[in-house]
C-alpha cells in the first residue's frame, strides 16, 4: 500500500471553516478562515501571531463551499485537470467534493468522482475529487507532493492590530511616561531648581525630553535640545522661554 493522504491535507478536509474561533469568542473578526498546515488545525485573524513562522493557507468561500487559492495550491500538490474559477481576479479550487447526480450525462467532460460536468481539458471538480482519484488509481500519491517550507498569507490579508501583543508592548516601551517629585534639572544640569512646580519628563521616540510644566493650572511644554544638556541653564530660565505670557488684546475699531 502507498503513501496515504498527508496530514494537512486530512486537515483541510476535516476542519469546519469560517466558525467563530473558540480563543477570540468576544474579538470581532474572529472567524477561523486560515488552516496551519504544520499544526493541522483551523485558527482565526488573531491567533496568526502565534502561527506566524509556520506554513499558513487562506480558506476562502465561494457559493457556499470552501476553496483555495489555485496560487498557493500548487506549492504543496499538483493541481493539473483540476477546475479552477474565477473570483476577485483570483482563480480558486473547491476543496472538498460537490456530488451532482445526473441521470443523463451529455457531451463533455465530467467528474470522475462527483458526475459534475466540467469544461475541456478538466477532469477533477475539486482537489478531494483528483486525490481520490490519484489514490484508487496509483495508491500512491506522493509523486503530485511538492515541496513547500514556507508558506505564508498574501499581502492583502486583514490583521487585526489588536492581537500583536508585541507590537502593543513596544508602543507602551516608547511612550512611558515618568513622574517624578524632584524636578529633572537637578540631575541633568548643574542649575538650581525649584521644588514648587511640577515636573513631567515623558520619552519621545527622538530622544528629546518633553518637559510640562504646571503654572496655574496650566501645562506648558516644551522641548530640551541637546545643547541645552551642555548649559547651565536654571529652571527659572527654562520656564521663561517654554511659557512667553501674551499681551493684552486690543479690540479693532469700529466702522
Amino acid at each position: 500500500m502507498g503513501i496515504q493522504k498527508p496530514t494537512w491535507l486530512e486537515a483541510l478536509y476535516r476542519e469546519k471553516f469560517f466558525a467563530p474561533c473558540s480563543i477570540h469568542e468576544s474579538a470581532k473578526k474572529n472567524e477561523k478562515n486560515i488552516c496551519c498546515l504544520d499544526c493541522c488545525t483551523s485558527i482565526c485573524p488573531h491567533c496568526v501571531m502565534a502561527h506566524r513562522f509556520h506554513r499558513l493557507i487562506q480558506i476562502r468561500r465561494y457559493v457556499y463551499h470552501d476553496v483555495v487559492r489555485l496560487e498557493d495550491l500548487e506549492k504543496l500538490i499538483d493541481c493539473s485537470n483540476v477546475q479552477a474559477y474565477t473570483i476577485n481576479s483570483a482563480k480558486v479550487i473547491f476543496i472538498k467534493k460537490r456530488p451532482q447526480n445526473r441521470q443523463f450525462k451529455g457531451s463533455g467532460n465530467y467528474c470522475t468522482s462527483c458526475d459534475r460536468s466540467l469544461q475541456e481539458p478538466f477532469i477533477h471538480c475539486s482537489l478531494g475529487c483528483k486525490v481520490d482519484f490519484v489514490l484508487n488509481h496509483y495508491n500512491d500519491i506522493s509523486p503530485f507532493l511538492r515541496r513547500c517550507t514556507t508558506l505564508q498569507l498574501g499581502p492583502d490579508f486583514f490583521i487585526p492590530h489588536d492581537m500583536a501583543d508585541y507590537d502593543t508592548a513596544n508602543e507602551t516601551a516608547q511612550s512611558t511616561i515618568v513622574d517624578n517629585d524632584e524636578p529633572w534639572g537637578s540631575s541633568l544640569t548643574s542649575g538650581s531648581s525649584s521644588g514648587s512646580e511640577n515636573m513631567m519628563l515623558m520619552s519621545t521616540t527622538n530622544n528629546f525630553p518633553c518637559v510640562r510644566k504646571k503654572r496655574s493650572g496650566l501645562y506648558v511644554c516644551g522641548r530640551i535640545t541637546i545643547n541645552s544638556y551642555n548649559k547651565n541653564i536654571s529652571d527659572e530660565d527654562m520656564a521663561t522661554s517654554m511659557s512667553r505670557r501674551k499681551g493684552i488684546p486690543h479690540r479693532s475699531p469700529l466702522c
